[in-house]
């Protein structure tokens, strides 16, 4: 496999078996560990419309030991370095009380508990990252579309309750957000927004590839939204 490796639930789910595994073999039975998938990982476990994800991040709850059993299942697998990490507690959609949200997926072994975010927290999550060239926003709406299909829809408020218990208060996360969760529930049309959003979302990382080609360094995490906005409206 390559650096752009993608993952497919079926190859998640054997990913995690492998290091359940490998962290038993170094630790022993009597050491187990958590890891709670969050971001696209916890999309592809809770959900159906995602067919891959590029990412798997999640909040790693283990001994140190953990690190060199995710770097052996990498080796043999011939997964990218860190293709397991917990480099999201840095960005600005973590929050400590998601370990609380989580809900149980699968246990791996003797070793290994795997928890998940999905449903309102998960909506929060993405509503806070916003990023319009990853599949924030096509998340959002996919998720809302299976809940409806399950008939297990889910409301403004149940949005607003996750909201507040991961971040506190709407003021919190970019100021569009409110607006345009609320937009979305109104419409409905949630798989026909689905494709619109997600092929904005393409045509997003498209152009920014284009432009990080031409302009190397330029762009990061403080300037990429305007930047987008700048190639938006020159593709117009």
């Amino acid at each position: 496999m390559s650096a752009d490796v993608s993952f497919t639930k079926g190859n998640l789910d054997e990913c995690l078996s492998k290091l359940a595994r490998e962290f038993q073999k170094i630790n022993g039975k009597g050491i187990t560990a958590e890891i709670i998938l969050i971001g696209g990982a916890a999309v592809l476990a809770n959900y159906g419309f995602r067919d891959m994800t590029y990412d798997v991040d999640g909040i790693i709850r283990a001994s140190a030991s953990m690190k060199e059993s995710i770097n052996k299942v990498g080796d043999e697998m011939g997964l990218p370095n860190g293709w397991l990490n917990s480099d999201f507690v840095k960005t600005k959609s973590y929050s400590p009380k998601l370990i609380e949200y989580s809900k149980f997926y699968k246990r791996f072994g003797y070793a290994l508990e795997v928890r998940t975010i999905s449903g309102e927290y998960l909506v929060a999550m993405k509503l806070m990252s916003g990023r319009q060239y990853k599949n924030d926003i096509s998340d959002i709406v996919g998720i809302l579309c299976e809940h409806k299909k399950q008939g297990k829809t889910l409301l403004i408020e149940d949005i607003e309750r996750a909201v507040c218990c991961l971040y506190e208060r709407w003021d919190n996360l970019p100021i569009d957000s409110r607006g345009f969760i609320q937009e979305i529930m109104e419409n409905e049309r949630y798989e026909n927004l689905y494709d619109e959003y997600r092929s904005n979302e393409k045509k997003t990382k498209e152009s920014l590839v284009s432009f990080e080609k031409e302009y190397p360094g330029v762009v990061n995490t403080d300037n990429v939204s305007e930047i987008i906005k700048k190639l938006q409206m020159r593709n117009k």
